[in-house]
């Protein structure tokens, strides 16, 4: 069995039916011995399921102890954000509206795994809704913007569930998830639906599904990986996986949402967030992680080719 392949079975794999949202159980103690004895170190850089610790600090679950509560603020709202008891909606179906929910505790884990449990619906037909959910890792907390109802030239991490396509011309099936990670001097262009900052993204039809949904984003040693289990079958399916990618610790865990002309119904039911029990170098451990600026080791942009080819296409269409 190759590497990656004992990757997604260890590391991912099954959600275990009595605990939503953690991975399944690994191979056997022989299958397990007889794989070591074949990839050698390469163990020691992957994480099982039963190495993975909640933070209850960082994960919001019902019955949302502590949501915008001053005796135990670990969650703050702000915007159109309703709580009820069995979910926290950023919007209701109706126009116009933003919201967002985020962590009051920074986190100061290097490697970690968050799994949300989300559900979008509404009552609009095909590409008649929007706009969606995005999930951040940044520096700055409750800034409301124009992004999916939160600030643009962010610093950090962000994933967005994209249900609506604002650039006509694009191949893309909707809806979409993305990744874009900025050091805040990249702003993100809704009328191409921030496809320029894209690092990575995959077709994800997580919309009106009569079933519960849930995404895992997994940060350990530079790798950035994104599985969804969207089909009801209890398992993790792959969407993004990237290496290269710079986080500082400190920054704060959130979901924010908007909707424009066209509406959803957008929900958080919860967020858990584990620590990766991940061995660092000493030169490594040595490093001040909080000072580490947002970025990604590419020598060039994924999408500079794309660019490129559009703005050649543009320019002879002018001639």
């Amino acid at each position: 069995m190759a590497a990656e392949g004992w990757f997604w079975r260890w590391g991912w794999g099954q959600r275990c039916p009595g605990r939503p949202g953690l991975p399944g159980p690994g191979p056997g103690p022989a299958t397990l011995l007889h794989l070591i004895l074949l990839l050698g170190l390469v163990a020691a850089d992957i994480t099982d399921g039963n190495s993975e610790h909640l933070k209850r600090e960082h994960s919001l679950i019902k019955p949302y102890q502590g949501v915008g509560s001053s005796s135990m603020p670990l969650w703050d709202f702000q915007g159109s954000t309703m709580l009820t008891s069995q979910y926290v909606r950023l919007t209701p179906d109706e126009r116009s509206k933003e919201g967002s929910i985020w962590n009051h505790q920074p986190c100061f884990l290097k490697d970690w795994e968050m799994h949300v449990h989300f559900k979008v619906h509404g009552t609009g037909k095909k590409n008649l809704h929007g706009d969606g959910i995005a999930l951040w890792y940044t520096r700055d907390r409750l800034m409301p913007g124009p992004v999916f109802g939160s600030k643009d030239n962010f610093h950090g991490l962000a994933i967005f569930l994209d249900t609506y396509p604002n650039d006509e011309t694009t191949e893309r099936v909707f809806p979409y998830i993305s990744v874009m990670v900025n050091n805040g001097s990249l702003s993100y262009d809704h009328s191409k639906d921030g496809r320029w900052t894209e690092l990575a993204g995959c077709t994800a039809d997580f919309r009106n599904r009569d079933h519960d949904t849930f995404l895992a984003v997994r940060y350990s040693r530079g790798r950035l990986t994104v599985m969804t289990d969207l089909e009801d079958k209890n398992e993790w399916k792959n969407c993004i996986d990237i290496t290269g990618v710079r986080l500082p610790t400190g920054y704060y865990f959130g979901a924010s949402a908007g909707t424009g002309d066209l509406s959803d119904n957008h929900d958080i039911i919860s967020i858990k967030l584990f620590q990766l029990m991940v061995e660092h170098t000493p030169d490594e451990e040595n490093i001040d992680w909080t000072k580490i600026e947002p970025g990604v080791n590419f020598l060039k942009s994924p999408k500079d080719a794309e660019r490129k080819a559009e703005e050649k296409t543009l320019s002879l269409g002018r001639d």
